[in-house]
């Protein structure tokens, strides 16, 4: 039996928008609906409890951001059979507010972090507002407290974090963005979170228009794909409706440790 028994993307959320927003250059389809979905992923192991990857957000930030929360955090866990209090640890691919905004649903968790991400969104970068723009204080400094408290953990670039589950440095986008690569009874299945928004970032080789480095962004695309197999089947972007529409999927949960229906090609 393969490590990882099943992988849950949950959607919690939705922000409806043009194709032209999702791209840092100017695409055909640019006045086209081009919708991103907002997940966190729960990763399934023999005798264990989930380990969950990123947290999400609250109503708060959906109403100050303009996003549609499709269903609360706790209820989608919960519909995935998870209950968030017996939740012991979390990963945290980066510190933007869409994953990192909900730390208080994970009480008894202790949270995973790359050194250079902690250190990104607490020093002087985040003077720029640009820069600071995807962050929210809040949740930043609440992981601070969780530091205090002993329930942070740092990792330094690639690392195993569990049989099964290993972390890696993945940069760009953030300066310390990391995806999770899970050994599953098809292959890896790499949970990329925003080393690619959508599987058309890595298509068309277009960044989505937040990065902090382009040439770090390309490169954490070709990782991504190095870690998967070189098949975008094996790998799961942060915010594609895809993966609803092409993993076997019910109440808003795909089970990406799955084949999906067809080809991920042939739905683009």
């Amino acid at each position: 039996m393969a490590p990882v028994t099943r992988i849950d993307a949950i959607r919690y959320a939705r922000h409806e928008r043009p194709a032209a927003e999702n791209f840092a250059a100017p695409v055909d389809d640019h006045d086209l609906p081009m919708p991103l979905d907002y997940f966190v992923w729960a990763i399934h192991r023999e005798g264990e409890h989930p380990v969950i990857v990123d947290t999400g957000f609250g109503e708060q930030a959906a109403v100050a951001r303009g996003r549609i929360i499709t269903r609360p955090l706790i209820e989608g866990l919960r519909d995935a059979g998870i209950d968030h209090l017996s939740v012991e640890h979390v990963i945290l691919t980066h510190l933007h507010y869409d994953h990192a905004g909900s730390l208080s649903t994970f009480p008894n968790a202790t949270f995973h972090v790359q050194d250079a991400e902690m250190a990104f969104a607490t020093g002087r970068q985040m003077c720029d507002h640009g820069v600071r723009g995807p962050f929210d204080g809040e949740p930043v400094a609440q992981l601070v407290r969780r530091l205090y408290a002993d329930h942070v953990v740092f990792h330094d670039g690639d690392e195993d974090f569990a049989p099964g589950i290993r972390l890696a440095l993945a940069q760009g986008h953030t300066a310390g963005l990391m995806v999770v690569v899970c050994d599953t009874a098809r292959g890896p299945v790499v949970l990329a979170s925003d080393a690619a928004h959508l599987y058309a970032n890595i298509t068309r080789a277009i960044p989505f228009p937040i990065f902090v480095d382009e040439a770090d962004y390309a490169a954490a695309q070709d990782k991504v794909m190095t870690l998967a197999g070189g098949s975008l089947d094996h790998v799961i972007p942060g915010h594609d409706p895809l993966v609803l529409a092409c993993f076997p999927c019910e109440n808003d949960i795909a089970r990406v440790d799955l084949a999906p229906h067809r080809p991920i090609l042939e739905a683009l």
